[in-house]
């Protein structure tokens, strides 16, 4: 695969107008991404764009519509709607090509550019890879002629819409009559539709996180910062907490306690669940390398498999398509539940534990723990140049530590996708023996930088 000068793991992403991030980049974005869609029919073609709440969606929007319109796409805009919306929404209206805006979990400062196939699935590397070349190739060819140009409309029930899909993921025989819930929205794109969507489903709501002023989106509050959630389920007496992150493709769970539950646990609750109902397809769960090894120990105790990917969601969703599974997901809380969405989505995930506690009567506490955590531990280690993974002190570390482990644990190394960083993770039984090994890897590499 060819070096990628823009996409990274989940689109491009960098600092709002500074490289690649800029109003130059996303019109090339535009008009590259419009070409790539682009058919020889006579039909108009459509593109979809929706965004977070972030205040550099209203530089980069503007850049990408003119983009896309200059080689002849229609577009319609939505403002801020969750990242699974847009997807939905892409297959819903029959458009070539999907837009999200967001930079997720990140801070205000950053942003990126999310693309969906006409499927509503994440764009292949493949796809992402002709775009960039596209990008950088003379930009004023193929355009469209003046009256062949696309136009350009605001939707404004895209919202109700996906507020609608997703109170018809809950079953029709339950109701969140009665539940007090903590919903934070981090300041971002499921600011409106999530508290919508449970209100309208019976529950007493204590929204968090839903002033967005373009700046406070994912600050001090959200899936990354789930201290916010924990405090409201605490102060309100609430039955459970849900936060959402920038985006709202991801969710992390609090139990009425203030404990948080992370993705591991949320993927074990709804797997099993489903599994008692037959509803589990693929004889397992998809996951990535991070997850905890007490998930795949509890899913084969169950006759269940867990199958690991490299990191990133787009690649739970390869392997889940090419396996047929329907449920998978990120320690981080992005689960992917394919009977409803073609991406993470944080509200349906949230939605599904909402409908085992409700059927069960059993509190959060108790649902939470669906397994026993082994203990794991990860450390970044920062380096300036060249390949660590190819030093031979540092490979020679890795070998002493996986005897160390000997089938009683796992070790995890990997450079980071976007930072000059190696990640090492490991995780067994023995609590000082994984701070052992991560310890002597994270030297071996260390000495080299």
């Amino acid at each position: 695969m060819g070096e990628r000068r823009y996409f990274g793991t989940d689109g491009i992403r960098g600092r709002a107008n500074t490289h690649p991030m800029t109003a130059e980049v996303a019109l090339r974005v535009g008009l590259a991404a419009g070409k790539m869609f682009r058919t020889d029919d006579d039909r108009r073609h459509l593109v979809v764009i929706g965004k977070d709440t972030r205040l550099s969606g209203y530089m980069i929007e503007p850049a990408l519509v003119a983009g896309l319109a200059s080689v002849g796409m229609d577009v319609r805009t939505f403002g801020p709607l969750p990242t699974p919306g847009v997807a939905m929404m892409t297959r819903s209206m029959r458009a070539d090509l999907g837009i999200m805006i967001s930079a997720s979990h990140n801070d205000y400062a950053d942003n990126g550019i999310k693309l969906f196939g006409p499927d509503g699935y994440k764009l292949s590397d493949e796809i992402e890879l002709k775009i960039e070349a596209m990008m950088d190739e003379g930009l004023d060819q193929d355009l469209a002629p003046a009256n062949k140009l696309g136009r350009v409309k605001r939707i404004d029930d895209a919202p109700p819409r996906y507020i609608e899909i997703a109170k018809s993921a809950f079953p029709k025989k339950l109701s969140l009559k009665g539940l007090r819930i903590a919903i934070d929205c981090a300041n971002g794109a499921g600011y409106r539709v999530a508290p919508t969507t449970l209100y309208e489903l019976g529950a007493e709501i204590f929204p968090v996180g839903v002033e967005p002023n373009g700046l406070n989106i994912n600050a001090e509050c959200g899936s990354t910062h789930p201290e916010a959630v924990s405090e409201a389920v605490k102060r309100y007496r609430c039955d459970i907490g849900i936060a959402l992150d920038g985006d709202a493709d991801r969710v992390i769970i609090c139990d009425e306690k203030g404990h948080v539950v992370d993705g591991d646990q949320i993927m074990a609750l709804i797997g099993l669940a489903w599994a008692r109902k037959g509803r589990l397809n693929g004889g397992g769960v998809v996951a990535t390398v991070m997850s905890n090894l007490g998930l795949e120990r509890k899913l084969k105790a169950e006759g269940l498999t867990l199958e690991r990917t490299k990191v990133g969601d787009r690649y739970v969703m390869e392997r889940m398509r090419a396996g047929g599974f329907n449920i998978g997901g990120e320690q981080s809380g992005h689960i992917i539940l394919k009977d409803y969405a073609t991406t993470g989505d944080g509200l349906m995930a949230a939605l599904q534990v909402l409908a085992v506690l409700v059927e069960t009567g059993v509190p959060m506490s108790e649902l939470a723990r669906q397994f026993e955590p082994v203990p794991q531990l990860l450390q970044n280690v920062r380096y300036t140049a060249g390949k660590p993974l190819e030093d031979a002190k540092v490979k020679a570390a890795i070998l002493e530590a996986e005897a160390a482990l000997n089938g009683s644990g796992r070790l995890l190394v990997r450079p980071s996708g976007t930072e000059k960083l190696i990640r090492v993770m490991a995780e067994g039984d023995d609590e000082a023996l994984v701070k052992r090994v991560v310890a002597d890897v994270a030297a071996a590499v260390h000495e080299l930088a």
